[in-house]
């Protein structure tokens, strides 16, 4: 790469370069009190989201440094705050428990490796422009998937609760069988200490007026089990916690191990990518900037891929944390460092005290802020909204509980474009009656003024006529001539909706006319465009309806067939009479 091409790019995608020269004093003191009030609490719950995937707590204060000084480089989004994301950690649980490692390490090998593969997956997504990809995950799909998963997260961490022994698993029942067959196995002082975190978070999250209730309840735990001695009454604790910041260095793995990740990385990648743009899009319209969805996705990648090399797990944006970082006035992406650097003063001169902290109060923390993720009011509104988009939610919430993780998202994913196809392949086809008093034509169901042309029916295509509804569409028209009580005379198909045809669908117009023909019934096109139009003469069909049969609006339609009428038999009184309704 040259240096015009090196600037270029700098120019392109350094979107730090955008606004540092605008920094201000009181853009340092909005990103300061953002980044401290953020750090509080992201050091407790990145050591919690690490227990989650299954890895010791220190590797999720890995991830909250160096990723989150890389974003703030590439990043749009001013109010967005970086880290390790509770729903990303059951993925990547789910993607590493199926290879079945050989050993603590070989899984935290794994789990590093993962952030990597995402990254650069997102990098080269960006590099792409393949931003458009993150819209397969529909709404429906997101809300279903961010409402099971949560389930599977509280359920996965009854163990450390309760101080019982549960196999880790993407399957909700499984684990939960694990609970029901040893009750009795719960470690009391254990239970006590998790339950008892739970109710005072609930409680600290009704009194304070800022978010620091996991760390008052991680500090407040490590005092009791230090003070009480609670360890040697065998209360579960983090341990030891390797003191330092990160060595760089890139993953070791063999080809067979990353083919195996591939499919839990691409996962990973897409549901991070979604994250990032929904939390941004909501910011940045609120805050009135623009967000550039291809910038954040190299931006999260660049992130993923410092948190491979410095032995991190994947990072996202956390909305909890987004919204703290907001409320407490953050101005620019600067506010992730302040909050990285809080994290570098824990590992370099707290870690000793980590050793405590209960393994039932980082449970609960991950507990409450998981439920904390399911909206059964969105999910309400989206039925009411659209049943269709309700009833794929629910079955991404069920498939994800009773299948496994990455198999709700893509049946999910599948569900939503199969219920596309179908639309698609049976659009609505509207019968369109005259609106007395003008020139227009409406559809009669909603407008139950509009009156329909004695022998003239007039339809409305709401969809591109194509492969996939050609065979519909004929069947539709025909049906609609045959149904009408009185003998149809002319069919007129109102085309201003109609933006791509293809030759099936050629074919199956063609099918149309010579049916309604032997019939004696006339079709007639208004209001096509342009494109369709040269598609109709390229393939033959213009010419043989001939110049008559286009018309610019369904009225000069009507008009033209009613006068056409009247010459051959002028007793035949319904030009008058639509005339009549016209003035």
């Amino acid at each position: 790469m040259n240096l015009e091409g090196l600037t270029s790019w700098l120019s392109r995608n350094l979107t730090i370069l955008r606004w540092v020269g605008e920094y201000s004093p009181a853009h340092l003191r909005g990103d300061l009190a953002a980044g401290l009030s953020v750090g509080v609490i992201l050091i407790p719950q990145s050591m919690a989201y690490a227990v989650l995937a299954g890895v010791p707590p220190v590797y999720g204060l890995y991830a909250s440094v160096i990723p989150l000084m890389v974003y703030p480089l590439f990043g749009t989004s001013r109010h967005l705050a970086v880290g390790v994301v509770a729903i990303d950690m059951l993925v990547v649980a789910a993607g590493v428990s199926a290879l079945a490692p050989a050993s603590p390490q070989s899984y935290i090998a794994l789990a590093v490796l993962l952030s990597f593969m995402a990254g650069l997956i997102q990098v080269a997504m960006s590099a792409a422009r393949l931003g458009f990809i993150v819209n397969l995950l529909s709404k429906p799909v997101v809300l279903g998937f961010t409402a099971a998963a949560p389930l599977i997260i509280a359920v996965s961490q009854l163990g450390n609760l309760l101080g019982m022994e549960i196999d880790a698993a993407a399957h909700i029942f499984v684990m939960a069988g694990d609970l029901l067959r040893s009750p009795g196995e719960a470690h009391m002082l254990t239970a006590v200490i998790g339950l008892g975190s739970i109710v005072l978070i609930v409680l600290l999250n009704r009194l304070l007026r800022v978010s620091w209730e996991p760390l008052i309840i991680v500090a407040g735990g490590a005092l009791a089990v230090w003070g009480l001695d609670l360890h040697g009454e065998g209360v579960a604790v983090v341990g030891a916690v390797e003191g330092g910041l990160p060595r760089a260095g890139l993953p070791s793995a063999g080809l067979e191990e990353m083919r195996r990740l591939l499919p839990t990385a691409i996962t990973l990648a897409l549901v991070q990518f979604m994250n990032v743009t929904s939390l941004g899009r909501t910011f940045a319209s609120r805050h009135r900037y623009s967000l550039r969805p291809n910038s954040e996705l190299f931006a999260i990648g660049a992130a993923n891929l410092a948190a491979g090399i410095f032995r991190g797990l994947p990072v996202s944006a956390s909305f909890s944390r987004s919204a703290i970082n907001e409320q407490s006035g953050a101005r620019t992406p600067l506010s992730n460092v302040f909050s990285a650097l809080l994290v570098v003063l824990a590992l370099l001169l707290l870690t000793p005290l980590l050793y405590y902290i209960p393994m039932a109060a980082l449970a609960a923390v991950i507990i409450t802020a998981a439920l904390g993720l399911i909206d059964v009011g969105e999910l309400r509104q989206l039925f009411y909204t659209k049943e269709r988009d309700g009833y794929i939610a629910l079955f991404t919430f069920a498939t994800t509980l009773l299948v496994g993780i990455q198999e709700g998202i893509l049946l999910g994913v599948s569900a939503s474009l199969v219920a596309v196809l179908v639309r698609a392949s049976r659009p609505n086809v509207a019968v369109l009656g005259h609106i007395e008093g003008s020139r227009f034509f409406r559809d009669v169901q909603r407008h139950p003024e509009a009156v329909q042309v004695e022998g003239i029916l007039v339809l409305r295509v709401d969809a591109s006529f194509s492969f996939n509804n050609a065979e519909f569409f004929k069947e539709h028209i025909l049906s609609e001539s045959e149904r009408r009580g009185r003998p149809v005379q002319a069919v007129v198909i109102d085309g201003i909706s109609i933006n791509d045809m293809d030759s099936t669908a050629v074919e199956a117009l063609e099918l149309v006319v010579d049916e309604l023909g032997d019939h004696g019934i006339e079709l007639h096109f208004a209001g096509l465009k342009g494109a369709i139009r040269d598609v109709l003469l390229r393939s033959g069909l213009a010419r043989r309806l001939g110049g008559t049969h286009f018309h610019i609006t369904p009225d000069r339609a009507v008009r033209y067939i009613l006068q056409k009428v009247r010459r051959k038999d002028p007793a035949d009184g319904r030009l008058e009479w639509y005339l009549g309704r016209v003035d």
